[in-house]
């Protein structure tokens, strides 16, 4: 057994080195369930978990004796209900039951499948990605808490095939059965959860990771992010995500120091939480999708800025979605005040498909900024410009591959390695890619093991995004399948959908999808965004703003522009826009529309 002593954090930090063992993730243990063991026995009464109930006051606590005592609980009553690799649902709420059960399905052998939990409102809605995952993972027992184990009730009343369900409310289990529980045959290829897929570009399918998937890939995130002996980790994140779990739960019991989380509607509902407690903990970790960062800037006053202390932060991590420059400049101008160091950002890349992170930032290493021109990108070269501008594109390094995570840019027709310079789809090899996606081997051999042309090297994961690599440092810069081809040039969506945002400030800064129809044979391009329309601002006059900025921008027409109700356009459970699912919604007219011309 071992603890996150500084001889080993020492370890995780140390530079890439050749002789360094692949598989030094092991000293901390070579499965989830090791690493919590250790913990549990070497720092037993250490404060692991704390739960901000509406974002502020401090609730349910967990130690790390807690967490291995209710994890061993949940696992007991689970071998009653299944077997030794069966796959088990989680639907939890916000809060600390979540973490225990996922463990307690580690501690009991078998996968975790985590769910967003179906809004009872709108269970039409809901429903339907949850019956896909059911089915696919072939799930029969789910976990949950008591106040929630009577949705089951009205799942079964909405649909019937929710009636070969077992609902197990692990609140409900005594902490006295975890003295019964046995260690389950445990290796570090056991799969360890499934983590679905958003579903932006496709149905969700269930990616399979494994414990040396997440070992690796903690141990990988450690030695670019590491820890003091005054490290605090705060998170609003979604826990069913792998975002929210792994970075924001897993990580800090890998690096052994305090975590407090909050509800995503918590912080949603006034952002000031978030760093509210970032201040009050003194907490040095956290990380956020893109548009989080903006959101605090909009949606905080000077006074309220005024009684922050941020000046303990050193890692702010950025993903899981386009980062963009003057998010990053606005975010470290309006809170530098505060103590916030704009060197904290730590933009990075990553996908479920490999576990979570595939590149990042180091810390204390400030963020890349990479002018080229914009319509040379376009055309997938990469011509570096002297200066921001107009015609000009400003994109964000998302860090380097460590250890033997290895990346490629490679033309995703002739399967055939990129020259320098030359935008392509991103490959991922390493100990870091998953297993490949759940009872789908026709899936798994296209997207895991896919090799070039020309040598026949892999396998590589080909995660679907387009990017390019320049002086080591991976930048994206978006995906094949939502890239728009007009008259035969490359447009980004997300170029566009940021110029109709800027057009006017009744457009809902994140809540725009851009993407391509077929008209008379041809592709002519549409939009769809989200108008506020408070008073005196007309539905007409705005659509024509925004064709104004399309065609000023980017030399483009656009054939339709569609304004809809706020909090309407599809997303996905991280807050990605679901592009293609918002073209179908255009052209089968089932979005609530304001105006459309």
């Amino acid at each position: 057994m071992t603890q996150m002593t500084r001889a080993n954090q020492a370890r995780v930090e140390a530079a890439i080195d050749e002789a360094t063992p692949l598989d030094a993730w092991a000293e901390f243990g070579r499965t989830l369930v090791e690493l919590l063991q250790n913990r549990a026995a070497e720092s037993p009464d250490k404060l692991a978990f704390t739960f901000l109930v509406d974002g502020e006051e401090e609730g349910d606590r967990y130690t790390y004796a807690d967490l291995d005592r209710r994890a061993r609980a949940i696992a007991v009553a689970l071998r009653d209900l299944c077997e030794p690799g069966d796959r088990v649902l989680l639907l939890y709420p916000p809060g600390l039951d979540y973490l225990a059960a996922f463990f307690g399905c580690l501690y009991a052998g078998v996968a975790a499948v985590p769910v967003y939990p179906p809004d009872p409102g709108r269970l039409n809605r809901s429903l339907p990605r949850l019956k896909v995952v059911i089915r696919d993972a072939d799930t029969r027992v789910a976990l949950t808490v008591s106040l929630m184990k009577e949705m089951g009730a009205a799942f079964t009343e909405h649909d019937a095939e929710f009636e070969k369900m077992v609902w197990l409310a692990t609140d409900t289990i005594p902490d006295e059965h975890a003295e019964d529980w046995i260690e389950p045959e445990l290796t570090p290829e056991t799969l360890a959860f499934l983590q679905y897929t958003s579903g932006s570009t496709a149905d969700p399918k269930g990616v399979m990771v494994s414990h040396k998937n997440l070992l690796y890939n903690l141990y990988d995130m450690g030695h670019y992010w590491g820890s003091a002996d005054n490290s605090v980790f705060v998170t609003w994140l979604p826990v069913f995500h792998d975002m929210g779990l792994i970075f924001g739960l897993l990580l800090p019991i890998f690096l052994e120091f305090p975590c407090y989380l909050m509800s995503p509607l918590a912080f949603l509902q006034r952002p000031l939480r978030w760093l509210r407690a970032m201040s009050k903990y003194g907490a040095t970790h956290t990380c956020a999708p893109n548009f989080a960062y903006d959101l605090c800037v909009r949606k905080t006053t000077p006074e309220q800025r005024a009684a922050l202390d941020l000046s303990n932060w050193q890692c702010a991590g950025n993903g899981a979605e386009p980062i963009r420059p003057e998010t990053l400049d606005r975010f470290t101008e309006t809170f530098q005040s505060c103590g916030f160091q704009g060197t904290a950002f730590s933009p990075g890349y990553g996908l479920a498909e490999a576990t979570l992170k595939v590149t990042t930032t180091p810390r204390d290493e400030p963020p890349t900024f990479l002018p080229v021109v914009a319509e040379e990108l376009e055309r997938h070269r990469v011509v570096a410009a002297q200066r921001a501008g107009e015609g000009v594109r400003i994109v964000v390094g998302c860090g380097r591959t460590h250890a033997d995570t290895r990346v490629l840019i490679v033309d995703p027709d002739s399967r055939l390695q990129c020259g320098p310079d030359t935008v392509g789809e991103i490959w991922v090899s390493g100990t870091t890619v998953a297993q490949g996606y759940w009872n789908r081997p026709e899936d798994t051999a296209t997207t895991f093991e896919a090799r070039l042309a020309d040598t026949d090297e892999g396998p590589f994961l080909r995660t679907g995004d387009l990017g390019f690599v320049k002086d080591g440092i991976v930048f994206v810069t978006g995906r094949i399948k939502d890239m728009i081809i007009i008259d035969g040039q490359n447009h980004y969506p997300q170029d566009i959908e940021r110029t109709v945002e800027l057009s006017h400030e009744a457009i809902r800064p994140g809540c725009c999808a851009a993407f391509s129809v077929h008209v008379d044979g041809e592709e002519r391009l549409a939009l769809v965004a989200e108008a506020a329309l408070a008073q005196g601002v007309e539905a007409k006059p705005l659509i024509g703003l925004i064709r104004r900025a399309i065609s000023e921008v980017h030399n483009l027409r656009a054939h339709k522009v569609c304004l809809i109700r706020p909090r309407t356009i599809d997303k996905t459970s991280s807050g990605k826009i679901q592009r293609q699912s918002t073209r179908k919604g255009f052209l089968t007219n089932s979005l609530e529309v304001l105006a459309v011309e």
